[in-house]
Order: structure tokens, then C-alpha cells, then sequence
């Protein structure tokens, strides 16, 4: 007789781990999803975006700048650690890159010309983790200032889209944010921003304790979701023994379950070579199309 495997009741349930960008991502398109987190090896990605390249090199000045001694917090210090660390990758051409260049060095300088030197952030770049009795949730937080004995979350935005205060409220990922700062640092944390560099402007939404319970509340809905997936992928496709050759996997039955959704983000999408249903929805978009300003 086959061995039982037997319960015990009163047991904690499994919390699934996850990352605001996961649960977007699975949201967005479980297609993409299945690629991104489950496939081994991951499919082969198009080319780089030259947008990512644009906003991580403008980031990654912000966040050295405020590692920089307080007397060094310049503009021009700004300017010169996003020169210094220009991503090349996903340009048409050397004369685009440069030209680019110039605009982040710009968009970078005058940033920063608003901010106080001297009024250091909690944190940069900070990872803050927090859970549910469902998920374990972690993300990494562009900024953290303190105000008024309360938190803010400050996320970087570098994109051509002008922001709203709907784009802050509805954002997943900054009242995670919000909730997990609060609860590591243990102060009130309600406030989220979203700071768009080429226009200059704040996009801001002031929390409730209801409206972070409910992005909590989605949050784990999702997750669930995704952990079902999750589950039933491996249940198709297990892991090779050490030792032995991964065998071809056939995502049909995972695919007709959970189908993907194609639209007009699809020519984004960096798995679109992959996908028929989203080649045929949107075709793949130049590496430089979404570039904050016009090339």
C-alpha cells in the first residue's frame, strides 16, 4: 500500500515570496510572468531598452550623489557621477547615447539644484521587507525622507508620461513600500511620491490606514493567483535530478491555462520573439522609442 502523506491541522500556510515588480508582472501578462520567473534557463530577452538604460544611469547619479559628503552635493557633482556612469546599451547609435547624455546630465543637475544638501534621507536605495499571513513581500525603495516625524516614499520617475496623483495612489508597489518602511522603522509611513524628473513635477497621494489594507489586501490576491501558477508549472515541469539533462518542456497545458494577455504594451515586452499572441498584438518597438525626450 502507497504511504499517505498526512496533514496536521493548525499548521501555518506557506507564505509566497514575492516582489511588488512580481506581482505586476503577473498582473500585466502571465506569459511574460512564466518567462521572467519560471522558465529555466530564461528565454533569450531582444535587445536592451534604451529607456532602462536612460533611467537606471539617472538613478544610479541620484543615489551616489547622496552618498557623497554634504559639502560635495553639487549639481555639477551630480552631472559628473551621471556621466561618469552613462549605460550605453539600447541607443540607435554612439551620437544618440551622447546626446542623451546630455539630456540626463541636465534633467540630473537641475533635480538636484531643489534639494537640500544637508537633509539626509533615511535611506537610499533601501530594501524594506514586510509580510501578511499569505505573502512575504520585499522591494527597494528609491528614496526614504523623513518629514514631520512621519516617512515618505520617494520613487524616481524618467519616462515621457506626465504623472498624476492617481499614478501615486493606484501604485502596488509604492504603498508596499509605504507598509513595510512603517513597520521596519516603526514610523507612520503614509505618504508616497512620485518625483518625474523631465517635467520636474510631483505626483503625490497622501495614504489611509483602509487604502494601504486594501493594496495589501490586492497584493495577496494576486499572489495567490500566481502562487496557483507557480504550483501548477512545477507540477508539469520537475526539476532535473543533479547530474541529469533538463528535458524540452511543452508550456501548452500551463499557456492554455493561464493565457497570455496581449495588447498594446506587448511591442515592449522583452520576450515578444517568444510569443505569437503579442508579436501579432504589438510588433516589437525600437530600443530607443520610449526614450524620455524626443532623440
Amino acid at each position: 500500500m502507497a504511504a499517505e502523506q498526512l496533514g496536521f491541522d493548525g499548521m501555518p500556510e506557506r507564505l509566497y515570496a514575492c516582489t511588488p515588480s512580481r506581482l505586476n508582472t503577473w498582473q500585466d501578462c502571465p506569459r511574460r510572468y512564466r518567462m521572467t520567473y519560471l522558465d529555466r534557463p530564461m528565454p533569450p530577452k531582444g535587445p536592451a531598452w534604451a529607456h532602462n538604460s536612460f533611467g537606471a544611469s539617472v538613478h544610479n547619479a541620484l543615489a551616489a550623489w547622496w552618498r557623497l559628503p554634504e559639502a560635495e552635493r553639487t549639481p555639477a557633482a551630480a552631472g559628473s557621477l551621471l556621466v561618469r556612469g552613462w549605460i550605453t546599451e539600447g541607443y540607435r547609435d554612439a551620437e544618440q547615447s551622447a546626446a542623451q547624455r546630455e539630456r540626463a546630465r541636465d534633467m540630473a543637475e537641475r533635480y538636484v539644484a531643489g534639494l537640500d544638501p544637508s537633509d539626509e534621507p533615511v535611506g537610499v536605495e533601501r530594501t524594506v521587507a514586510t509580510r501578511t499571513a499569505r505573502i512575504a513581500v520585499s522591494g527597494r525603495i528609491d528614496r526614504l525622507d523623513a518629514r514631520g516625524g512621519e516617512l515618505v516614499v520617494v520613487d524616481y520617475k524618467t519616462g515621457r508620461r506626465p504623472l498624476t496623483s492617481d499614478d501615486a495612489r493606484g501604485s502596488l508597489a509604492l504603498a508596499i513600500y509605504a507598509v513595510a518602511a512603517s513597520r521596519v522603522l516603526r514610523r507612520p509611513c503614509r505618504r508616497v511620491e512620485l518625483h518625474h524628473l523631465p517635467s520636474g513635477e510631483v505626483a503625490a497621494w497622501e495614504h489611509t490606514a483602509d487604502s494601504l489594507d486594501r493594496h495589501l489586501g490586492r497584493a495577496e490576491d494576486l499572489a495567490a493567483e500566481a502562487s496557483a501558477a507557480d504550483d501548477d508549472y512545477r507540477s508539469r515541469v520537475p526539476k532535473p535530478r543533479r547530474g541529469e539533462a533538463a528535458r524540452p518542456v511543452d508550456h501548452a497545458p500551463f499557456d492554455a491555462r493561464f493565457p497570455a494577455r496581449p495588447g498594446p504594451l506587448c511591442g515592449w515586452c522583452d520576450f515578444a520573439r517568444h510569443c505569437p499572441e503579442g508579436r501579432e498584438a504589438a510588433p516589437r518597438k525600437e530600443p530607443w522609442a520610449a526614450l524620455p525626450v524626443d532623440a
